[in-house]
């Protein structure tokens, strides 16, 4: 690989330390880093996911984000709180306000309510050497806030966010050039372990005998195209820390999907309400690639069984003709999946993606849809409704069944209690 050839940017990835719970912990008057404290959605549900753990909490106790509620240890020490996403998206905004004195508006790229990237060319005068303007912006956010952050620091997007995850969460902050990649990203194992590689791409990597990061940067490029397409060439160039994303747009640019992934309140036997959930998460994805005028190929369809009956479950993807962000479209395709893989587990968990995605600015005419403008229209007239009167103003008629819960998560900020 030749880096001469590749952008030496300044790019600092941000990402507060168990956000939630250290804004719990402040707002309590208690030190985040020693107290014991953790966020969950619902302190009235055994069932409820801890959304945070303070630092203290995971190394004493081990609990982490994902845990239930009932894994918590009865202890006094204990604090148990119920999520305040309006504060905490508030706190996240503030934080974002303060990254305004050192680089300009156009230079913060806002990756989620805990990470944020910048890209500090030329503001060595100003402020010094990346690390001295990541070490003044983690004491500022310390001071005013009490909130503690680590700061990756490398010349692109992926390798900042790289060395957040892999030295800086440890450090505080870390710096990564790339005569780094060999001694520090490539022994790298799980490949899980790597930014952007699931347990599912992993297991592939592995049975191609893929087992170090090292491995996949040695890989032949043109074997893992064949093997993944689009996503082969991606993990190949980033295996080599190669990223050309300018700041501001998506981290791996190419792999964008709209997708929806959802916990259920309970556990779910009844066929038709299983359908039900699955028709109002169908409308919730179409309408976020509308919302960006985007339409997809490919749908991919996922259940997660009760913990009672032992886990599992599975996830599988179709790719249909034309593009499309029509609820009823991708509804079908998720049936069809559906009806072929699932057979009558206890349901827990739903997950639906469109990806494979292209402008949605044209309708390919079929003599077998004749109605697809209208569909595709119509999909379009109903996000205005709700756009200018709110989320729950149209509702699918599932929604007020039994095992609906769009009703439920429209009162929802962030997926959890406001």
């Amino acid at each position: 690989m030749n880096y001469d050839e590749m952008p030496k940017r300044t790019i600092l990835c941000m990402d507060m330390k168990s956000f939630y719970a250290s804004c719990a912990a402040v707002r309590l008057g208690l030190n985040p880093l020693t107290c014991h404290l953790a966020v969950v959605g619902d302190t009235e549900r055994q069932g409820s996911v801890v959304l945070a753990a303070s630092p203290r909490l995971k190394a004493d106790f081990g609990i982490r984000t994902g845990s239930r509620l009932f894994e918590i240890p009865k202890n006094k020490d204990i604090i148990i709180v119920n999520a305040q996403m309006a504060f905490f998206l508030e706190r996240s905004m503030e934080i974002t306000k303060l990254l305004h004195r050192y680089v300009p508006p156009e230079s913060i790229h806002t990756y989620s309510v805990d990470e944020s990237f910048l890209q500090a060319d030329g503001t060595e005068k100003l402020w010094g050497t990346a690390q001295e303007l990541a070490e003044r912006i983690r004491r500022d956010i310390w001071r005013e806030f009490g909130l503690p952050c680590a700061i990756g620091i490398g010349p692109n997007m992926l390798m900042s966010k790289l060395c957040l995850d892999l030295e800086a969460k440890k450090k505080g902050v870390a710096e990564w050039r790339y005569e780094d990649v060999e001694t520090k990203l490539w022994p790298l194992a799980p490949l899980s372990q790597m930014w952007g590689i699931g347990s599912r791409v992993e297991r592939t990597l592995n049975r191609m005998g893929i087992v170090k990061v090292g491995d996949l940067a040695h890989y032949p490029l043109e074997l893992l195209e064949k093997k993944f397409g689009v996503m082969g060439n991606q993990l190949y160039y980033h295996a080599w820390g190669v990223d050309l994303s300018e700041i501001g747009a998506p981290i791996l640019q190419g792999q964008i999907s709209y997708g929806k992934s959802q916990i259920l309140l309970r556990d779910y036997t009844d066929l038709n309400e299983i359908k039900h959930v699955i028709l109002e998460m169908c409308e919730e994805v179409a309408r976020r690639a509308r919302r960006a005028r985007k339409a997809g190929r490919t749908i991919s369809f996922g259940l997660g069984y009760s913990k009672d009956e032992g886990g599992g479950g599975f996830h599988r993807s179709k790719s249909i003709d034309q593009p499309t962000n029509i609820t009823m479209e991708l509804y079908e395709v998720c049936l069809d999946l559906l009806r072929t893989f699932y057979q009558g587990e206890t349901v827990r968990k739903i997950s639906i993606a469109l990806s494979n995605v292209s402008e949605d600015t044209e309708t390919q005419l079929t003599l077998f849809s004749l109605d697809h403008p209208q569909k595709r229209k119509i999909g379009y007239v109903m996000d205005d409704i709700r756009q200018k009167h709110g989320s729950n103003s149209l509702l699918r008629a599932v929604s007020y069944t039994k095992g609906g819960t769009a009703l439920y998560r429209s009162r929802l900020l962030g997926g959890h209690k406001a």
